[in-house]
């Protein structure tokens, strides 16, 4: 019978979980790339693109064992990477930028012992003057705004347990006025219906 035997390559590229950065002009940019293989790799190459066609830095890695070999780079970037650790870094910073670096940046891998497996990952470049804070005022206003209705709510649950607590003493308190009351013993002070007033007048 025919026999389908379904090769499934394991070989994926990372440029971690934002795949965008900001740099200040004139300044060193870190553009992260890591590569993950299951069945290892031996011979692999590693290249880094700007805007797909200008090729930026060109490795060669002879096994897990060896750190990359550098082939070609531009003068301007530096391998910052290493892959005889846990994690197959090959991040590369690229020093003093400019506005005109601006722009795709494409880390590519292709390992031999995948069948010449590829994999690429792409991480965009924004060059800029300054750095601009965010603005978090309307943020701060929401959570004052929030903040002050939690406290409002508490206070108004603590001032109506004041006014139930105050009502049932007041109420309480009534009771006792109405039980001492009604036990009181009316047979000597004179009032109308005691037992000093129902009694016979003597016999002449």
């Amino acid at each position: 019978g025919l026999h389908i035997i379904a090769i499934v390559f394991t070989l994926e590229v990372s440029v971690g979980k934002t795949n965008t950065v900001m740099a200040l002009n004139n300044s060193n940019v870190l553009l992260p790339c890591t590569f993950i293989t299951c069945i290892g790799f031996q011979d692999l190459v590693f290249t880094w693109y700007f805007n797909s066609t200008e090729l930026i830095y060109h490795g060669r890695i002879k096994s897990k064992a060896a750190e990359p070999l550098l082939v070609g780079r531009n003068p301007r970037v530096e391998f910052v990477g290493s892959t005889t650790g846990k994690e197959n870094n090959i991040s590369i910073v690229l020093r003093n930028v400019e506005f005109s670096d601006a722009g795709r940046y494409t880390c590519h891998v292709k390992n031999p012992k995948e069948k010449n497996a590829q994999h690429n990952a792409t991480i965009f470049l924004t060059v800029v003057q300054k750095m601009v804070e965010t603005d978090n005022t309307l943020t701060l206003i929401i959570v004052g705004v929030v903040g002050g209705l939690i406290g409002l709510l508490i206070l108004f649950m603590l001032i109506k347990r004041v006014v139930l607590f105050i009502i049932k003493k007041t109420q309480d308190g009534k009771k006792e006025c109405l039980v001492s009351s009604s036990g009181n013993d009316n047979t000597e002070n004179g009032l109308a219906g005691s037992k000093a007033e129902q009694k016979a007048p003597p016999k002449a």
